[in-house]
């Protein structure tokens, strides 16, 4: 008899000890989080982010998974910020300058600052962030940031060789962009990315300051003819991906700590993925014949002199806000020059 009690103890305290170690809480639920993005699914920057999801739920033993809605399907870029923040989704991956004023000291790192490649963009967005860690974003747990390589010119139907043949050119833009390409002597026209390719085709603009990487991940390469290499005024726009800040809070620490394992080997992924489809976005234009205008030095010291007055703008700005801008620019010339 007692033999028989320990045996059916002890296959109770087995199938016990089993059910718990294979259920990742008490109750048995899995947390499942959801994961916003603006980019098409076929964009090498959604593709990570999906990647990104499925490594959470590898490395969390399925713990954790990830629902990821790509292309705007759960919500539109510029209001991907504000649905992380109350919960419309719980992950969200957009840009900063989609919400003008809203994260005015990290603005600093969209400046044309000349940027070289989107590695050295993405490393500088992030240490930035690390060095100053501004209030703007606290509402929300900063995954990691990232930033594309350099945003130049594209033009439909009129070569841009020199500044002057900007003028009264329709040039699709936003947030800090804008400010280049006012600056230069073109006419902005402020729209996000998913809207630039109709925009290009009927007409609204004659062309758009972006990454060579959107000309094949967008198809925006379909749509335009020139392509000006203005490097030295070059900008970069930012990336955020963040978390619901009580859903973060929710997270035990031993998962809040794979993430942000995962996050620090993304960041290096994605700066990767920028300068790699760089090349291919580059690549598409010159097999559909689309003519690349390189800048000589002297063009090129034009352009750069003529983006300087934004630099300043931004401090003075900043200043007015009661925040860092003059340090947080010198800091990110210094680093990026480090960096080169």
């Amino acid at each position: 008899m007692k033999k028989s009690i320990f045996v059916l103890m002890s296959v109770t305290v087995f199938a016990t000890v089993f059910v718990f170690a294979h259920v990742p809480f008490a109750g048995g639920e899995t947390i499942k989080l959801t994961y916003s993005n603006f980019f098409p699914p076929t964009h090498i920057q959604s593709q990570l982010a999906d990647a990104w999801c499925k490594e959470v739920e590898k490395r969390t033993n399925g713990e954790v998974t990830v629902e990821y809605y790509p292309g705007q399907t759960l919500t539109k870029a510029q209001q991907c910020y504000d649905g992380v923040v109350s919960g419309l989704s719980d992950v969200g991956m957009s840009v900063l300058g989609y919400t003008k004023g809203r994260f005015p000291l990290m603005e600093v790192c969209d400046l044309p600052l000349g940027y070289p490649n989107g590695h050295v963009a993405t490393a500088l967005v992030n240490s930035v962030y690390e060095k100053f860690k501004p209030k703007e974003l606290s509402d929300t747990m900063v995954m990691y940031l990232t930033a594309h390589g350099p945003g130049i010119l594209h033009t439909k139907g009129k070569a841009v060789c020199k500044m002057e043949d900007l003028k009264g050119l329709k040039i699709r833009s936003h947030g800090t962009s804008a400010k280049v390409v006012q600056a230069l002597g073109g006419t902005q026209v402020a729209m996000p990315m998913p809207e630039t390719y109709q925009a290009l085709q009927k007409g609204v603009a004659d062309g758009a300051v972006y990454p060579l990487e959107a000309n094949k991940g967008w198809k925006l390469g379909e749509v335009i003819d020139y392509c000006t290499k203005n490097i030295s005024s070059s900008y970069t726009t930012t990336f955020f991906v963040v978390m619901n800040k009580d859903k973060w809070n929710s997270l035990p620490p031993k998962i809040q700590q794979t993430i942000q394992e995962i996050n620090t080997e993304w960041i290096a992924k994605h700066g990767e993925a920028w300068d790699q489809s760089d090349e291919e976005g580059l690549a598409f234009i010159e097999s559909l014949n689309r003519e690349i205008i390189e800048q000589d030095e002297a063009e090129a010291e034009r352009w750069r002199e003529a983006v300087q007055s934004i630099l300043q703008e931004y401090v003075d700005a900043m200043k007015e806000k009661g925040l860092p801008g003059d340090e947080a620019l010198k800091y990110a010339q210094e680093t990026l020059n480090e960096m080169k």
